[in-house]
């Protein structure tokens, strides 16, 4: 698909800090009246968040591999169609907290679905969307969920194994991608990986087509 707009995306395990500097970047923009468009995965439209509701709902523990990999490309597809698609085709900046490479990671190397199947059904439900820069925030996994203070969704609540397993795909979709998935070690202190998120992504955006008023420059 051709456009004139971005599509960044966050990735890593959950409690792995990438909400957080998703949101930083989100109102990086906003504070120099630059609109974006920001989602979160899955969900971000009617359709989605029902399915969001499904997917990490403990009471539906448990599910079946390929039923689980269905509903997230669902919800995917409608996320697409509805918001994403139509933003970057006018030029905007989409900011998503998780998109395909979680995909990949979880139901892929995490589910042990195979690979080559899994991208090519997301890429008919994305019709080939593809995020432009993709920040993984790579916690190991121990130290990911001491940081979930909160009650454990289905997918959170997957075991040690399971969650190194999806850790260890994440790393090597970035070995696989260098010049668009950035590996940051989410050990650091927050500020540290924001500010290498910053120095990154105006780096991109300098060389990318996206106009962006002169004001966000200053």
């Amino acid at each position: 698909m051709k456009h004139t707009g971005v599509l960044i995306s966050f990735e890593g395990i959950d409690g792995s800090g990438k909400s957080t500097q998703a949101q930083l970047l989100k109102e990086y923009f906003a504070e120099r009246k630059v609109t974006v468009v920001f989602v979160r995965e899955p969900g971000g439209t009617k359709a989605a968040e029902a399915i969001r509701d499904v997917l990490l709902h403990n009471k539906n523990l448990p599910m079946a591999d390929f039923t689980e990999l269905m509903l997230f490309l669902a919800a995917r597809a409608d996320l697409v169609d509805k918001v994403i698609e139509p933003a970057l085709r006018h030029g905007r900046v989409v900011i998503a907290d998780r998109f395909a490479d979680s995909t990949f990671a979880y139901q892929a190397y995490g589910r042990g679905i195979n690979l080559k199947l899994v991208k090519q059904l997301n890429e008919t439900a994305t019709r080939g969307v593809k995020p432009d820069l993709t920040f993984l925030v790579d916690l190991p996994e121990r130290e990911a969920h001491q940081r979930l203070k909160r009650q454990k969704d289905r997918m959170e609540s997957m075991g040690t194994t399971f969650h190194q397993s999806v850790r260890l795909g994440f790393r090597k979709l970035a070995a696989a991608e260098p010049r668009r998935i950035k590996v940051l070690d989410g050990r650091r202190r927050e500020e540290e990986i924001w500010n290498e998120i910053l120095r990154i992504t105006l780096q991109f955006l300098r060389r990318s087509k996206i106009e962006l008023p002169e004001q966000f420059w200053r």
